[in-house]
């Protein structure tokens, strides 16, 4: 008979998600938690003597208080000199672009909404059952240096970018920036593989025309990256397309190209596991690895108001972060969040979901065993 006073008992009273996550809980180690501790002691100084709790420093060196301290993603150290990048198991850096946008701009001001938003977050999911800081180490590389009114020289510089930090050994999580990025982050892993590279897209639009006002602007990176030797188009699989905003000639691509799309309606209709499956059937069909582009606009616009093309009919939030987290399973070679823009958010819920994308994602790479990665 199970003894209700034995260290990690749990009742069947809970729900079953929620009796695996309190047994999960009991399970982790705290070992990060006591270095950030120690740490915040040695670089902030002890608390003052009225603060009882000795664990408190006088500045804030770490997690808390959520309100405090310097804003780096989920307050991950930032990674001054990127010489250092391959030292950590992830690398979050921003590629604050906009230059690609064609109506509301703002996604330059992503990567610092995001990174605000994530102080709210701490390192642990109770239904994951993963806590970040026990299991990786993460660092925050800080911003890529985009040039305003240049849209090549910016996918250069990010090309360059996101290539260092993938050498690396890194797993990269870049902050957007508009879609446009999506072609030069792609080519920046692609260059780096033997094999195909397959693509899982998140959005409600299809960004695979070839030009949009005469440039390669945030509707046409799919065009550009799968002309790309090792990154076929057959590979290429887009979830959430649909409503009023569509352009004609990027359709005409994709079913020239022959893409794969499941509209919202397709992923509810066949269940977001089939629908997850199928993705992840595409995408790695003969692939060495998968890339991860999450449009926040493939959510529906009552939840992502800061974006630039926001349209109603989209995923719920609980929806795409199960589709996420099922094909993050598979591992990916990195992440991209875009088109946040934060100068048309509204309480900051469309940077909070960005966050929680990267955050779910990260936690099952590790509850899958992709995070951290093997060493040989």
């Amino acid at each position: 008979m199970e003894n209700p006073n034995d260290f990690g008992y749990v009742h069947d009273k809970n729900g079953p998600e929620a009796k695996a996550a309190l047994e999960a809980e009991a399970l982790l180690p705290t070992v990060a938690w006591q270095a950030e501790i120690d740490r915040g002691l040695k670089l902030g100084l002890q608390g003052a003597d009225s603060i009882r709790d000795r664990s408190i420093p006088t500045f804030s060196r770490g997690e808390l208080p959520h309100f405090a301290g310097i804003n780096t993603f989920l307050k991950a150290p930032y990674v001054e000199d990127v010489a250092e990048c391959g030292n950590y198991d992830v690398i979050v850096l921003g590629a604050p672009h906009d230059a690609g946008t064609t109506y509301r701009s703002g996604t330059r001001f992503g990567p610092q909404g995001m990174r605000r938003m994530s102080a709210l977050y701490g390192s642990y999911s109770f239904e994951l059952g993963v806590d970040l800081r026990e299991s990786i180490t993460i660092g925050d590389a800080g911003d890529i240096f985009t040039i305003p009114g240049n849209i090549e020289k910016s996918f250069d510089q990010i090309s360059k970018g996101v290539s260092h930090v993938f050498a690396s050994g890194a797993f990269p999580v870049i902050l957007g920036g508009d879609h446009s990025i999506g072609y030069p982050t792609v080519r920046a892993i692609a260059e780096h593989l033997s094999g195909n590279l397959g693509i899982i897209h998140f959005d409600r639009h299809v960004d695979t025309q070839e030009s949009d006002l005469d440039e390669r602007m945030h509707t046409t990176p799919w065009y550009h990256a799968t002309d790309l030797p090792n990154v076929p188009a057959k590979n290429l699989v887009q979830l959430g397309i649909g409503g009023w905003q569509a352009p004609r000639p990027g359709v005409k691509v994709s079913r020239e190209r022959q893409t794969t799309i499941l509209t919202v309606k397709d992923c509810v209709d066949m269940g977001l596991a089939q629908a997850v499956e199928r993705a992840l059937e595409v995408a790695w069909e003969g692939a060495e690895a998968v890339w991860l582009s999450f449009d926040v606009d493939c959510v529906d616009a009552a939840f992502v108001p800061g974006t630039g093309w926001p349209e109603p009919g989209g995923f719920l939030p609980r929806e795409v972060l199960e589709l996420v987290q099922g094909i993050a399973k598979e591992g990916l070679a990195g992440i991209e969040i875009v088109e946040c823009s934060p100068p048309y958010d509204s309480a900051d819920i469309t940077s909070l979901l960005g966050t929680r994308v990267v955050c779910d994602t990260l936690g099952t790479l590790v509850k899958s065993g992709h995070l951290p990665k093997k060493t040989l």
